[in-house]
């Protein structure tokens, strides 16, 4: 890189005094009057579910105009270890993943890349301690009325709005039901069957192998190979100033009811009771066969004690729902119409080239590039643009995005199928 671009990558990345930050925030950046509500309701089964709740994190520490919220809930599988390893280390893997000092709209927008880096960066570290549990996640930031939903795996986020649209904020990964999760891990090498039992027919629900695991992304899975991947399905919204409810909660919920049923049973009810009639209405469907954990989230206007009851008559197309996709750089027009939800962005792709975007690395004031996922300061030469072929180095390849490390490289490529998971032991 020449010097001339160095120098204003340094520029980008100086310092802004907190005071300027808060000014900011106060003249460009309208306060968005709404607050949260929630309740949560769990039965234990295997025990290795596990929810997290903070209701007071800042984008700017010290300044309460910059608050959002966290939500989220781990459904771990052969052990609950990676589920609170998750829980404990996700969101500040997130967040060290956003520049400093930027609007609340810049914040917005790089929430969506960093959820990913987040993600794949917890998961080397629990993959380095040895451990085989895993755990789907699915984890919701909400910052005034725009919802960001990450996720994982089969547990799931709907949004019920006031127009009485119910919107699915998550997708699936589970290779029985998501044709394209199957075709993604059989290209990265893979394979996907039934359990073979000996002298029967195949039985049970599709699984990827070696490991057996029905679902096609995760956190954890040691076991498994690595194109059980990470890397999650974001999702990004804003609702109107009316509200809405979130239901997150495990497959145990979602095993026994639709979205639309679950959000159907506990209309007009406060969240707290609401999450324990979800909870009720499921165990009565199918009964106690797997961990069921729910949380129910109602962003409403401030001084508002309850969600107002959604209108039973029917609704015309302009006020009950409008949920188009719109682009990414079109500027935001204000929501007034009960039930109204503005799709923002979304996102599914597996491949960490399309999900870390074309931007050039940051450098640092050390005169280091900084990994675009574990976010380590180390000289170019050892690493590699997210968008550079196996065999080419910085010095011998102009720069195509983000600057990974060997290690989030070799974890980028494992998981692609462009070279074997694990090491290959020959006699």
């Amino acid at each position: 890189m020449s010097e001339a671009e160095i120098t204003r990558m340094k520029q980008k990345t100086t310092s802004v005094p907190l005071g300027t930050l808060i000014g900011r925030e106060l003249r460009n950046d309208k306060v968005e009057q709404r607050t949260i509500k929630y309740g949560q309701a769990a039965l234990a089964k295997k025990g290795e579910d596990c929810f997290l709740i903070k209701l007071d994190c800042q984008r700017i520490p010290g300044n309460p105009l910059t608050s959002f919220s966290v939500f989220a809930i781990f459904d771990g599988h052969n052990g609950i270890s990676a589920a609170i390893f998750a829980k404990e280390n996700l969101l500040n893997n997130v967040l060290s993943a956003i520049p400093e000092g930027i609007s609340r709209e810049e914040w917005l927008q790089a929430l969506r890349r960093a959820l990913v880096a987040g993600f794949v960066k917890t998961d080397i570290e629990f993959q380095q301690k040895g451990e085989t549990s895993g755990t789907t996640v699915t984890f919701v930031v909400i910052d005034g009325w725009t919802i960001t939903v990450a996720s994982v795996g089969d547990s799931r986020c709907i949004l019920d709005t006031q127009g009485g649209v119910v919107s699915l904020l998550t997708v699936d990964h589970r290779l029985e039901e998501n044709e394209e999760e199957r075709q993604r891990v059989t290209a990265s090498g893979g394979e996907v069957g039934r359990l073979n039992v000996f002298g029967c027919n195949e039985v049970g629900p599709l699984r990827c192998w070696p490991g057996g695991l029905c679902l096609s992304r995760s956190i954890g899975d040691t076991d498994v190979g690595e194109f059980i991947v990470p890397v999650p399905h974001v999702k990004q919204v804003k609702i109107s100033n009316a509200g809405g409810r979130l239901i997150i909660a495990s497959d145990g919920i979602w095993d026994a009811l639709s979205s639309d049923s679950a959000a159907q049973s506990c209309r007009g009810l406060p969240a707290e009771l609401a999450a324990k009639l979800v909870v009720k209405k499921a165990l009565s469907s199918r009964g106690l066969k797997d961990d069921t954990t729910c949380l129910v989230v109602d962003i409403i206007p401030y001084d508002h004690p309850i969600l107002p009851p959604t209108p039973r008559k029917k609704q015309n197309l302009l006020t009950s729902f409008l949920f188009g996709r719109r682009s990414q750089n079109a500027r935001s027009n204000k929501l007034s119409a009960v039930g109204v939800v503005e799709e923002l962005f979304e996102e599914g792709s597996a491949m960490l080239a399309e999900r870390l975007g074309k931007d050039f690395p940051l450098d640092s004031s050390s005169g280091l590039f900084r990994c675009a996922v574990c976010q380590a300061d180390q000289p170019a030469s050892e690493g590699l643009s997210v968008n550079s072929g196996p065999f080419f180095s910085p010095a011998s390849k102009p720069w195509e995005g983000p600057f990974l490390c060997s290690t989030c490289r070799r974890k980028k490529d494992a998981m692609e199928g462009k070279r074997p998971s694990r090491p290959i032991i020959t006699a």
